[in-house]
């Protein structure tokens, strides 16, 4: 045990060791000095200066070392800034030296002796700490996996050293890349190939990893992904600039391959929105909402009022959140009184209307429900905000409100109307539509994932129902940039790109998994109310904003005074559908 305890690395023990070490090879260099200066012969009279000079010279540079943190570097992370930093401190400490002794030597002393010893202290000093790295690089642990790299970069460079260094399970063969100029040459000694070897390299090595450090688009990545698993390749990475051992490399995400990031982001006009103001957003602890909250606190925003019927999603995004800002009020956008003395006390600037019952299986199972809190939460909100004159309210809409052919998509229409036709004074209400966002509860992406990890069948309704996707934070980014823009009554509609084809995603979510041919594929019918194809746009009148990603639709006008009395209609019928339909003339219930 004590010797064990005695062999353990340590910060004091490594400091020890290199002190000791550097006190013999200046030592040594200076010795060999004396013998380069004077011919390999030193005769009795030039011993005194040695021994006179050594101590103080030794000293000096130990100190230098010392003050430029040299010692305080692990062997491993010795890189060139360190020997630059150790060529510079020997450098002060020979200068220093050549200040405080020469002027006072009263003894023979060659003066071109401290000009050799900084070359060689500079050699043997270095080549000792570099000479320790070298064996560490060398000695490859077991079981390394046979890799490939895409991409020559700065996170290419970095994942090569983390190798050397032993932190990642895996070894670099080769690199690819698609830049012309690249193919041909190195990088740390491993050779840069075009994709034209991709296949050659894959079965010159038995390949089954490959790590890609390039930004590709989604779509490319797709294609990428697509490519390297028909040529066999089990287990793809991508690489992260920043991350710790266990986070420098993550597995490639079916969110990764169907990302839609919008280029036309502006994050000034966000910013601008939403700094220095008191937002208040309903159905804070959801998907969307716990986003939005999140996204608000990057850009500035002095308060978030987080209103939640969920006490543990209130909690969740609470801890998330770990600001002051933050400010949790526990009640259903039902609650009216509340919800009006919550604006009456905090009086918020901004409201992002987010809660709403969204599970189409569920609002069909719960019309009542459904109706209730969609529609009548909503009017709430707004109302209220209204009357406490907030500065502009955002209602989160859907591309259920397309046509609607269920109970969700026709309360979301149904308050869309409402928004665009309620007066609002010097209230500024805009609605936004957008599809499904990737990973959000009970989403699509979370159950397969699941059903994958369970052994299967992954079940789908229908081989050729299709949905649009986006991340999460890209959608919330793009729903405050519209509010942003609003001047009050749009409908902005959020670009989603092309839509997928949920059987294709399965499929590539299985291969992902590596369970291609151990889980299979159950199609199970359309649920009531599921269309095969989600639409965003209502008709052609619809335009395009300064943006590219976000589109803005025609008003719909419907006298106030006759939707309330439709909306009256409603909450208080038995006959929940027929009711809805008078309101959504285009409503066509599937059940």
């Amino acid at each position: 045990m004590l010797i064990e305890k005695l062999l353990t690395p340590s910060i004091l023990k490594r400091t020890i060791f290199f002190i000791f070490a550097d006190i013999l090879l200046f030592a040594l260099s200076f010795y060999l000095s004396y013998l380069f200066r004077l011919g390999f012969y030193i005769s009795s009279e030039f011993y005194v200066g040695f021994y006179n000079a050594l101590p103080l010279l030794i000293g000096l540079k130990l100190l230098m070392l010392y003050l430029l943190k040299i010692y305080h570097v692990v062997w491993r992370f010795f890189s060139l800034t360190e020997a630059k930093k150790l060529i510079f401190a020997i450098f002060m400490g020979n200068l220093i030296f050549a200040i405080l002794f020469l002027p006072f030597v009263q003894v023979p002393f060659p003066r071109s002796v401290i000009l050799i010893d900084f070359f060689i202290s500079a050699i043997l000093v270095g080549g000792f700490r570099i000479s320790k790295r070298l064996l560490l690089e060398t000695k490859r642990k077991p079981g390394l996996k046979r890799a490939l790299i895409i991409g020559v970069n700065s996170k290419a460079s970095n994942l090569i050293k983390s190798f050397l260094s032993n932190e990642i399970d895996y070894y670099p063969v080769g690199i690819i890349t698609d830049k012309d100029k690249m193919v041909g040459t190195y990088l740390s000694n491993i050779k840069i190939h075009g994709f034209d070897k991709l296949k050659t390299l894959i079965d010159t090595f038995k390949v089954n990893s490959v790590i890609i450090t390039e930004d590709y688009s989604s779509k490319e990545l797709d294609n990428l992904f697509e490519m390297l698993s028909e040529l066999g390749i089990k287990e793809i990475k991508i690489a992260r600039l920043l991350g710790d051992k266990e986070d420098k490399l993550k597995d490639i995400a079916i969110e990764d391959l169907l990302a839609r990031k919008p280029k036309d982001l502006d994050t000034s006009a966000i910013q601008s929105f939403i700094k220095g103001k008191k937002v208040l957003i309903t159905g804070a602890g959801g998907s969307i909402g716990s986003e939005i909250a999140r996204q608000c606190k990057v850009f500035g925003a002095k308060q978030l009022i987080l209103v939640e019927s969920s006490e543990y999603n209130l909690y969740k995004i609470c801890e998330d959140l770990d600001s002051k800002i933050a400010v949790p009020k526990l009640l259903s956008v039902l609650e009216r009184d509340k919800l009006d003395s919550i604006f009456e006390e905090l009086k918020p600037d901004i409201v992002i209307h987010a809660a709403a019952y969204k599970h189409v299986p569920l609002c069909e199972s719960n019309i009542d429900s459904a109706v209730k809190n969609n529609i009548l939460g909503a009017i709430n909100v707004i109302d209220i905000s209204i009357k406490h004159g907030v500065e502009k309210i955002v209602n989160i809409s859907s591309d259920k409100a397309v046509r609607p052919t269920n109970i969700m998509g026709a309360t979301k229409r149904v308050i869309e109307l409402y928004a665009q036709n309620v007066p609002s004074g010097k209230t500024e209400i805009v609605s936004v539509r957008f599809g499904n966002v990737l990973g959000s509860s009970g989403s699509v992406v979370p159950k397969f994932k699941e059903q994958i990890q369970n052994g299967g069948p992954v079940t789908v309704t229908h081989p050729e129902i299709t949905r649009y996707f986006m991340l999460i934070p890209e959608a919330c980014q793009l729903v405050l940039q519209a509010g942003a823009m609003a001047k009050g009554g749009e409908l902005f509609i959020l670009d989603m790109g092309e839509p997928v084809k949920i059987v294709d995603l399965a499929r590539k979510m299985i291969r992902l998994y590596g369970k291609e041919g151990e889980v299979e594929i159950e199609f199970t019918g359309l649920r009531p109310g599921e269309k095969l194809y989600e639409e965003l746009l209502i008709d052609e009148a619809e335009c395009r904003t300064k943006y590219e990603s976000i589109y803005v639709a025609k008003p719909t006008e419907y006298p106030i005074e006759k939707l309330r009395e439709n909306i009256e209609e409603l909450l208080n019928s038995d006959d929940k559908i027929g009711a809805l339909k008078k309101i959504v003339p285009e409503f066509n219930h599937r059940d």
